[in-house]
């Protein structure tokens, strides 16, 4: 049933490793697959984990979750010079990319980042998200030379769940 509906678990676990170490390499193809199971696990567990600090938050997440999607759409189809991305593959790569953004919900839930650590702890979680999404976008359209800029809109669009996840 589960390669009907094409959930790949190979994939999906290829793609979390990809994320959790941002200095690696990953495969075009893997970073291509239009997967959006592991993105909508990892939403909900943001969104469950702000839950646990009396956050009802799963609008906010969906709606700056889907502007931000948009948004890193249009513009990396603008700065691509060759190949394009589609969608679904933006919003796979930004939802994949916010599992380091729910380890820090999960963290907040049970410590208070309110001082000067929880702020370095943040802008860390931040600097994680933005490097991954920049690495898998620049891999899969093979833009070696923009990584930066490709990572600034990444930065903005982590900042706002940080904010989320620590306020």
């Amino acid at each position: 049933l589960l390669e009907e509906l094409g959930i790949n678990f190979s994939h999906i676990k290829e793609k979390t490793f990809a994320v959790l170490n941002p200095t690696g390499s990953a495969s075009p193809e893997v970073i291509e697959d239009q997967d959006l199971a592991g993105p909508l696990v990892f939403c909900l567990l943001f969104g469950f984990a702000l839950l646990l600090h009396g956050k009802m938050t799963f609008g906010y997440i969906y709606g700056i979750g889907g502007l931000g999607c948009v948004g890193m759409y249009a513009l990396m189809n603008l700065m691509a010079s060759d190949k394009t991305i589609s969608f679904v593959c933006t919003a796979s790569v930004l939802g994949y990319c916010l599992l380091p953004m729910a380890i820090l919900s999960m963290v907040t839930a049970v410590l208070s980042f309110k001082g000067v650590f929880g702020y370095s702890v943040s802008a860390l979680a931040v600097i994680w998200c933005s490097s991954a999404s920049s690495k898998l976008f620049v891999i899969a359209l093979s833009m070696h030379q923009q990584r930066l800029l490709v990572a600034y809109p990444c930065v903005l669009l982590y900042s706002v769940f940080a904010l989320l996840a620590i306020f």
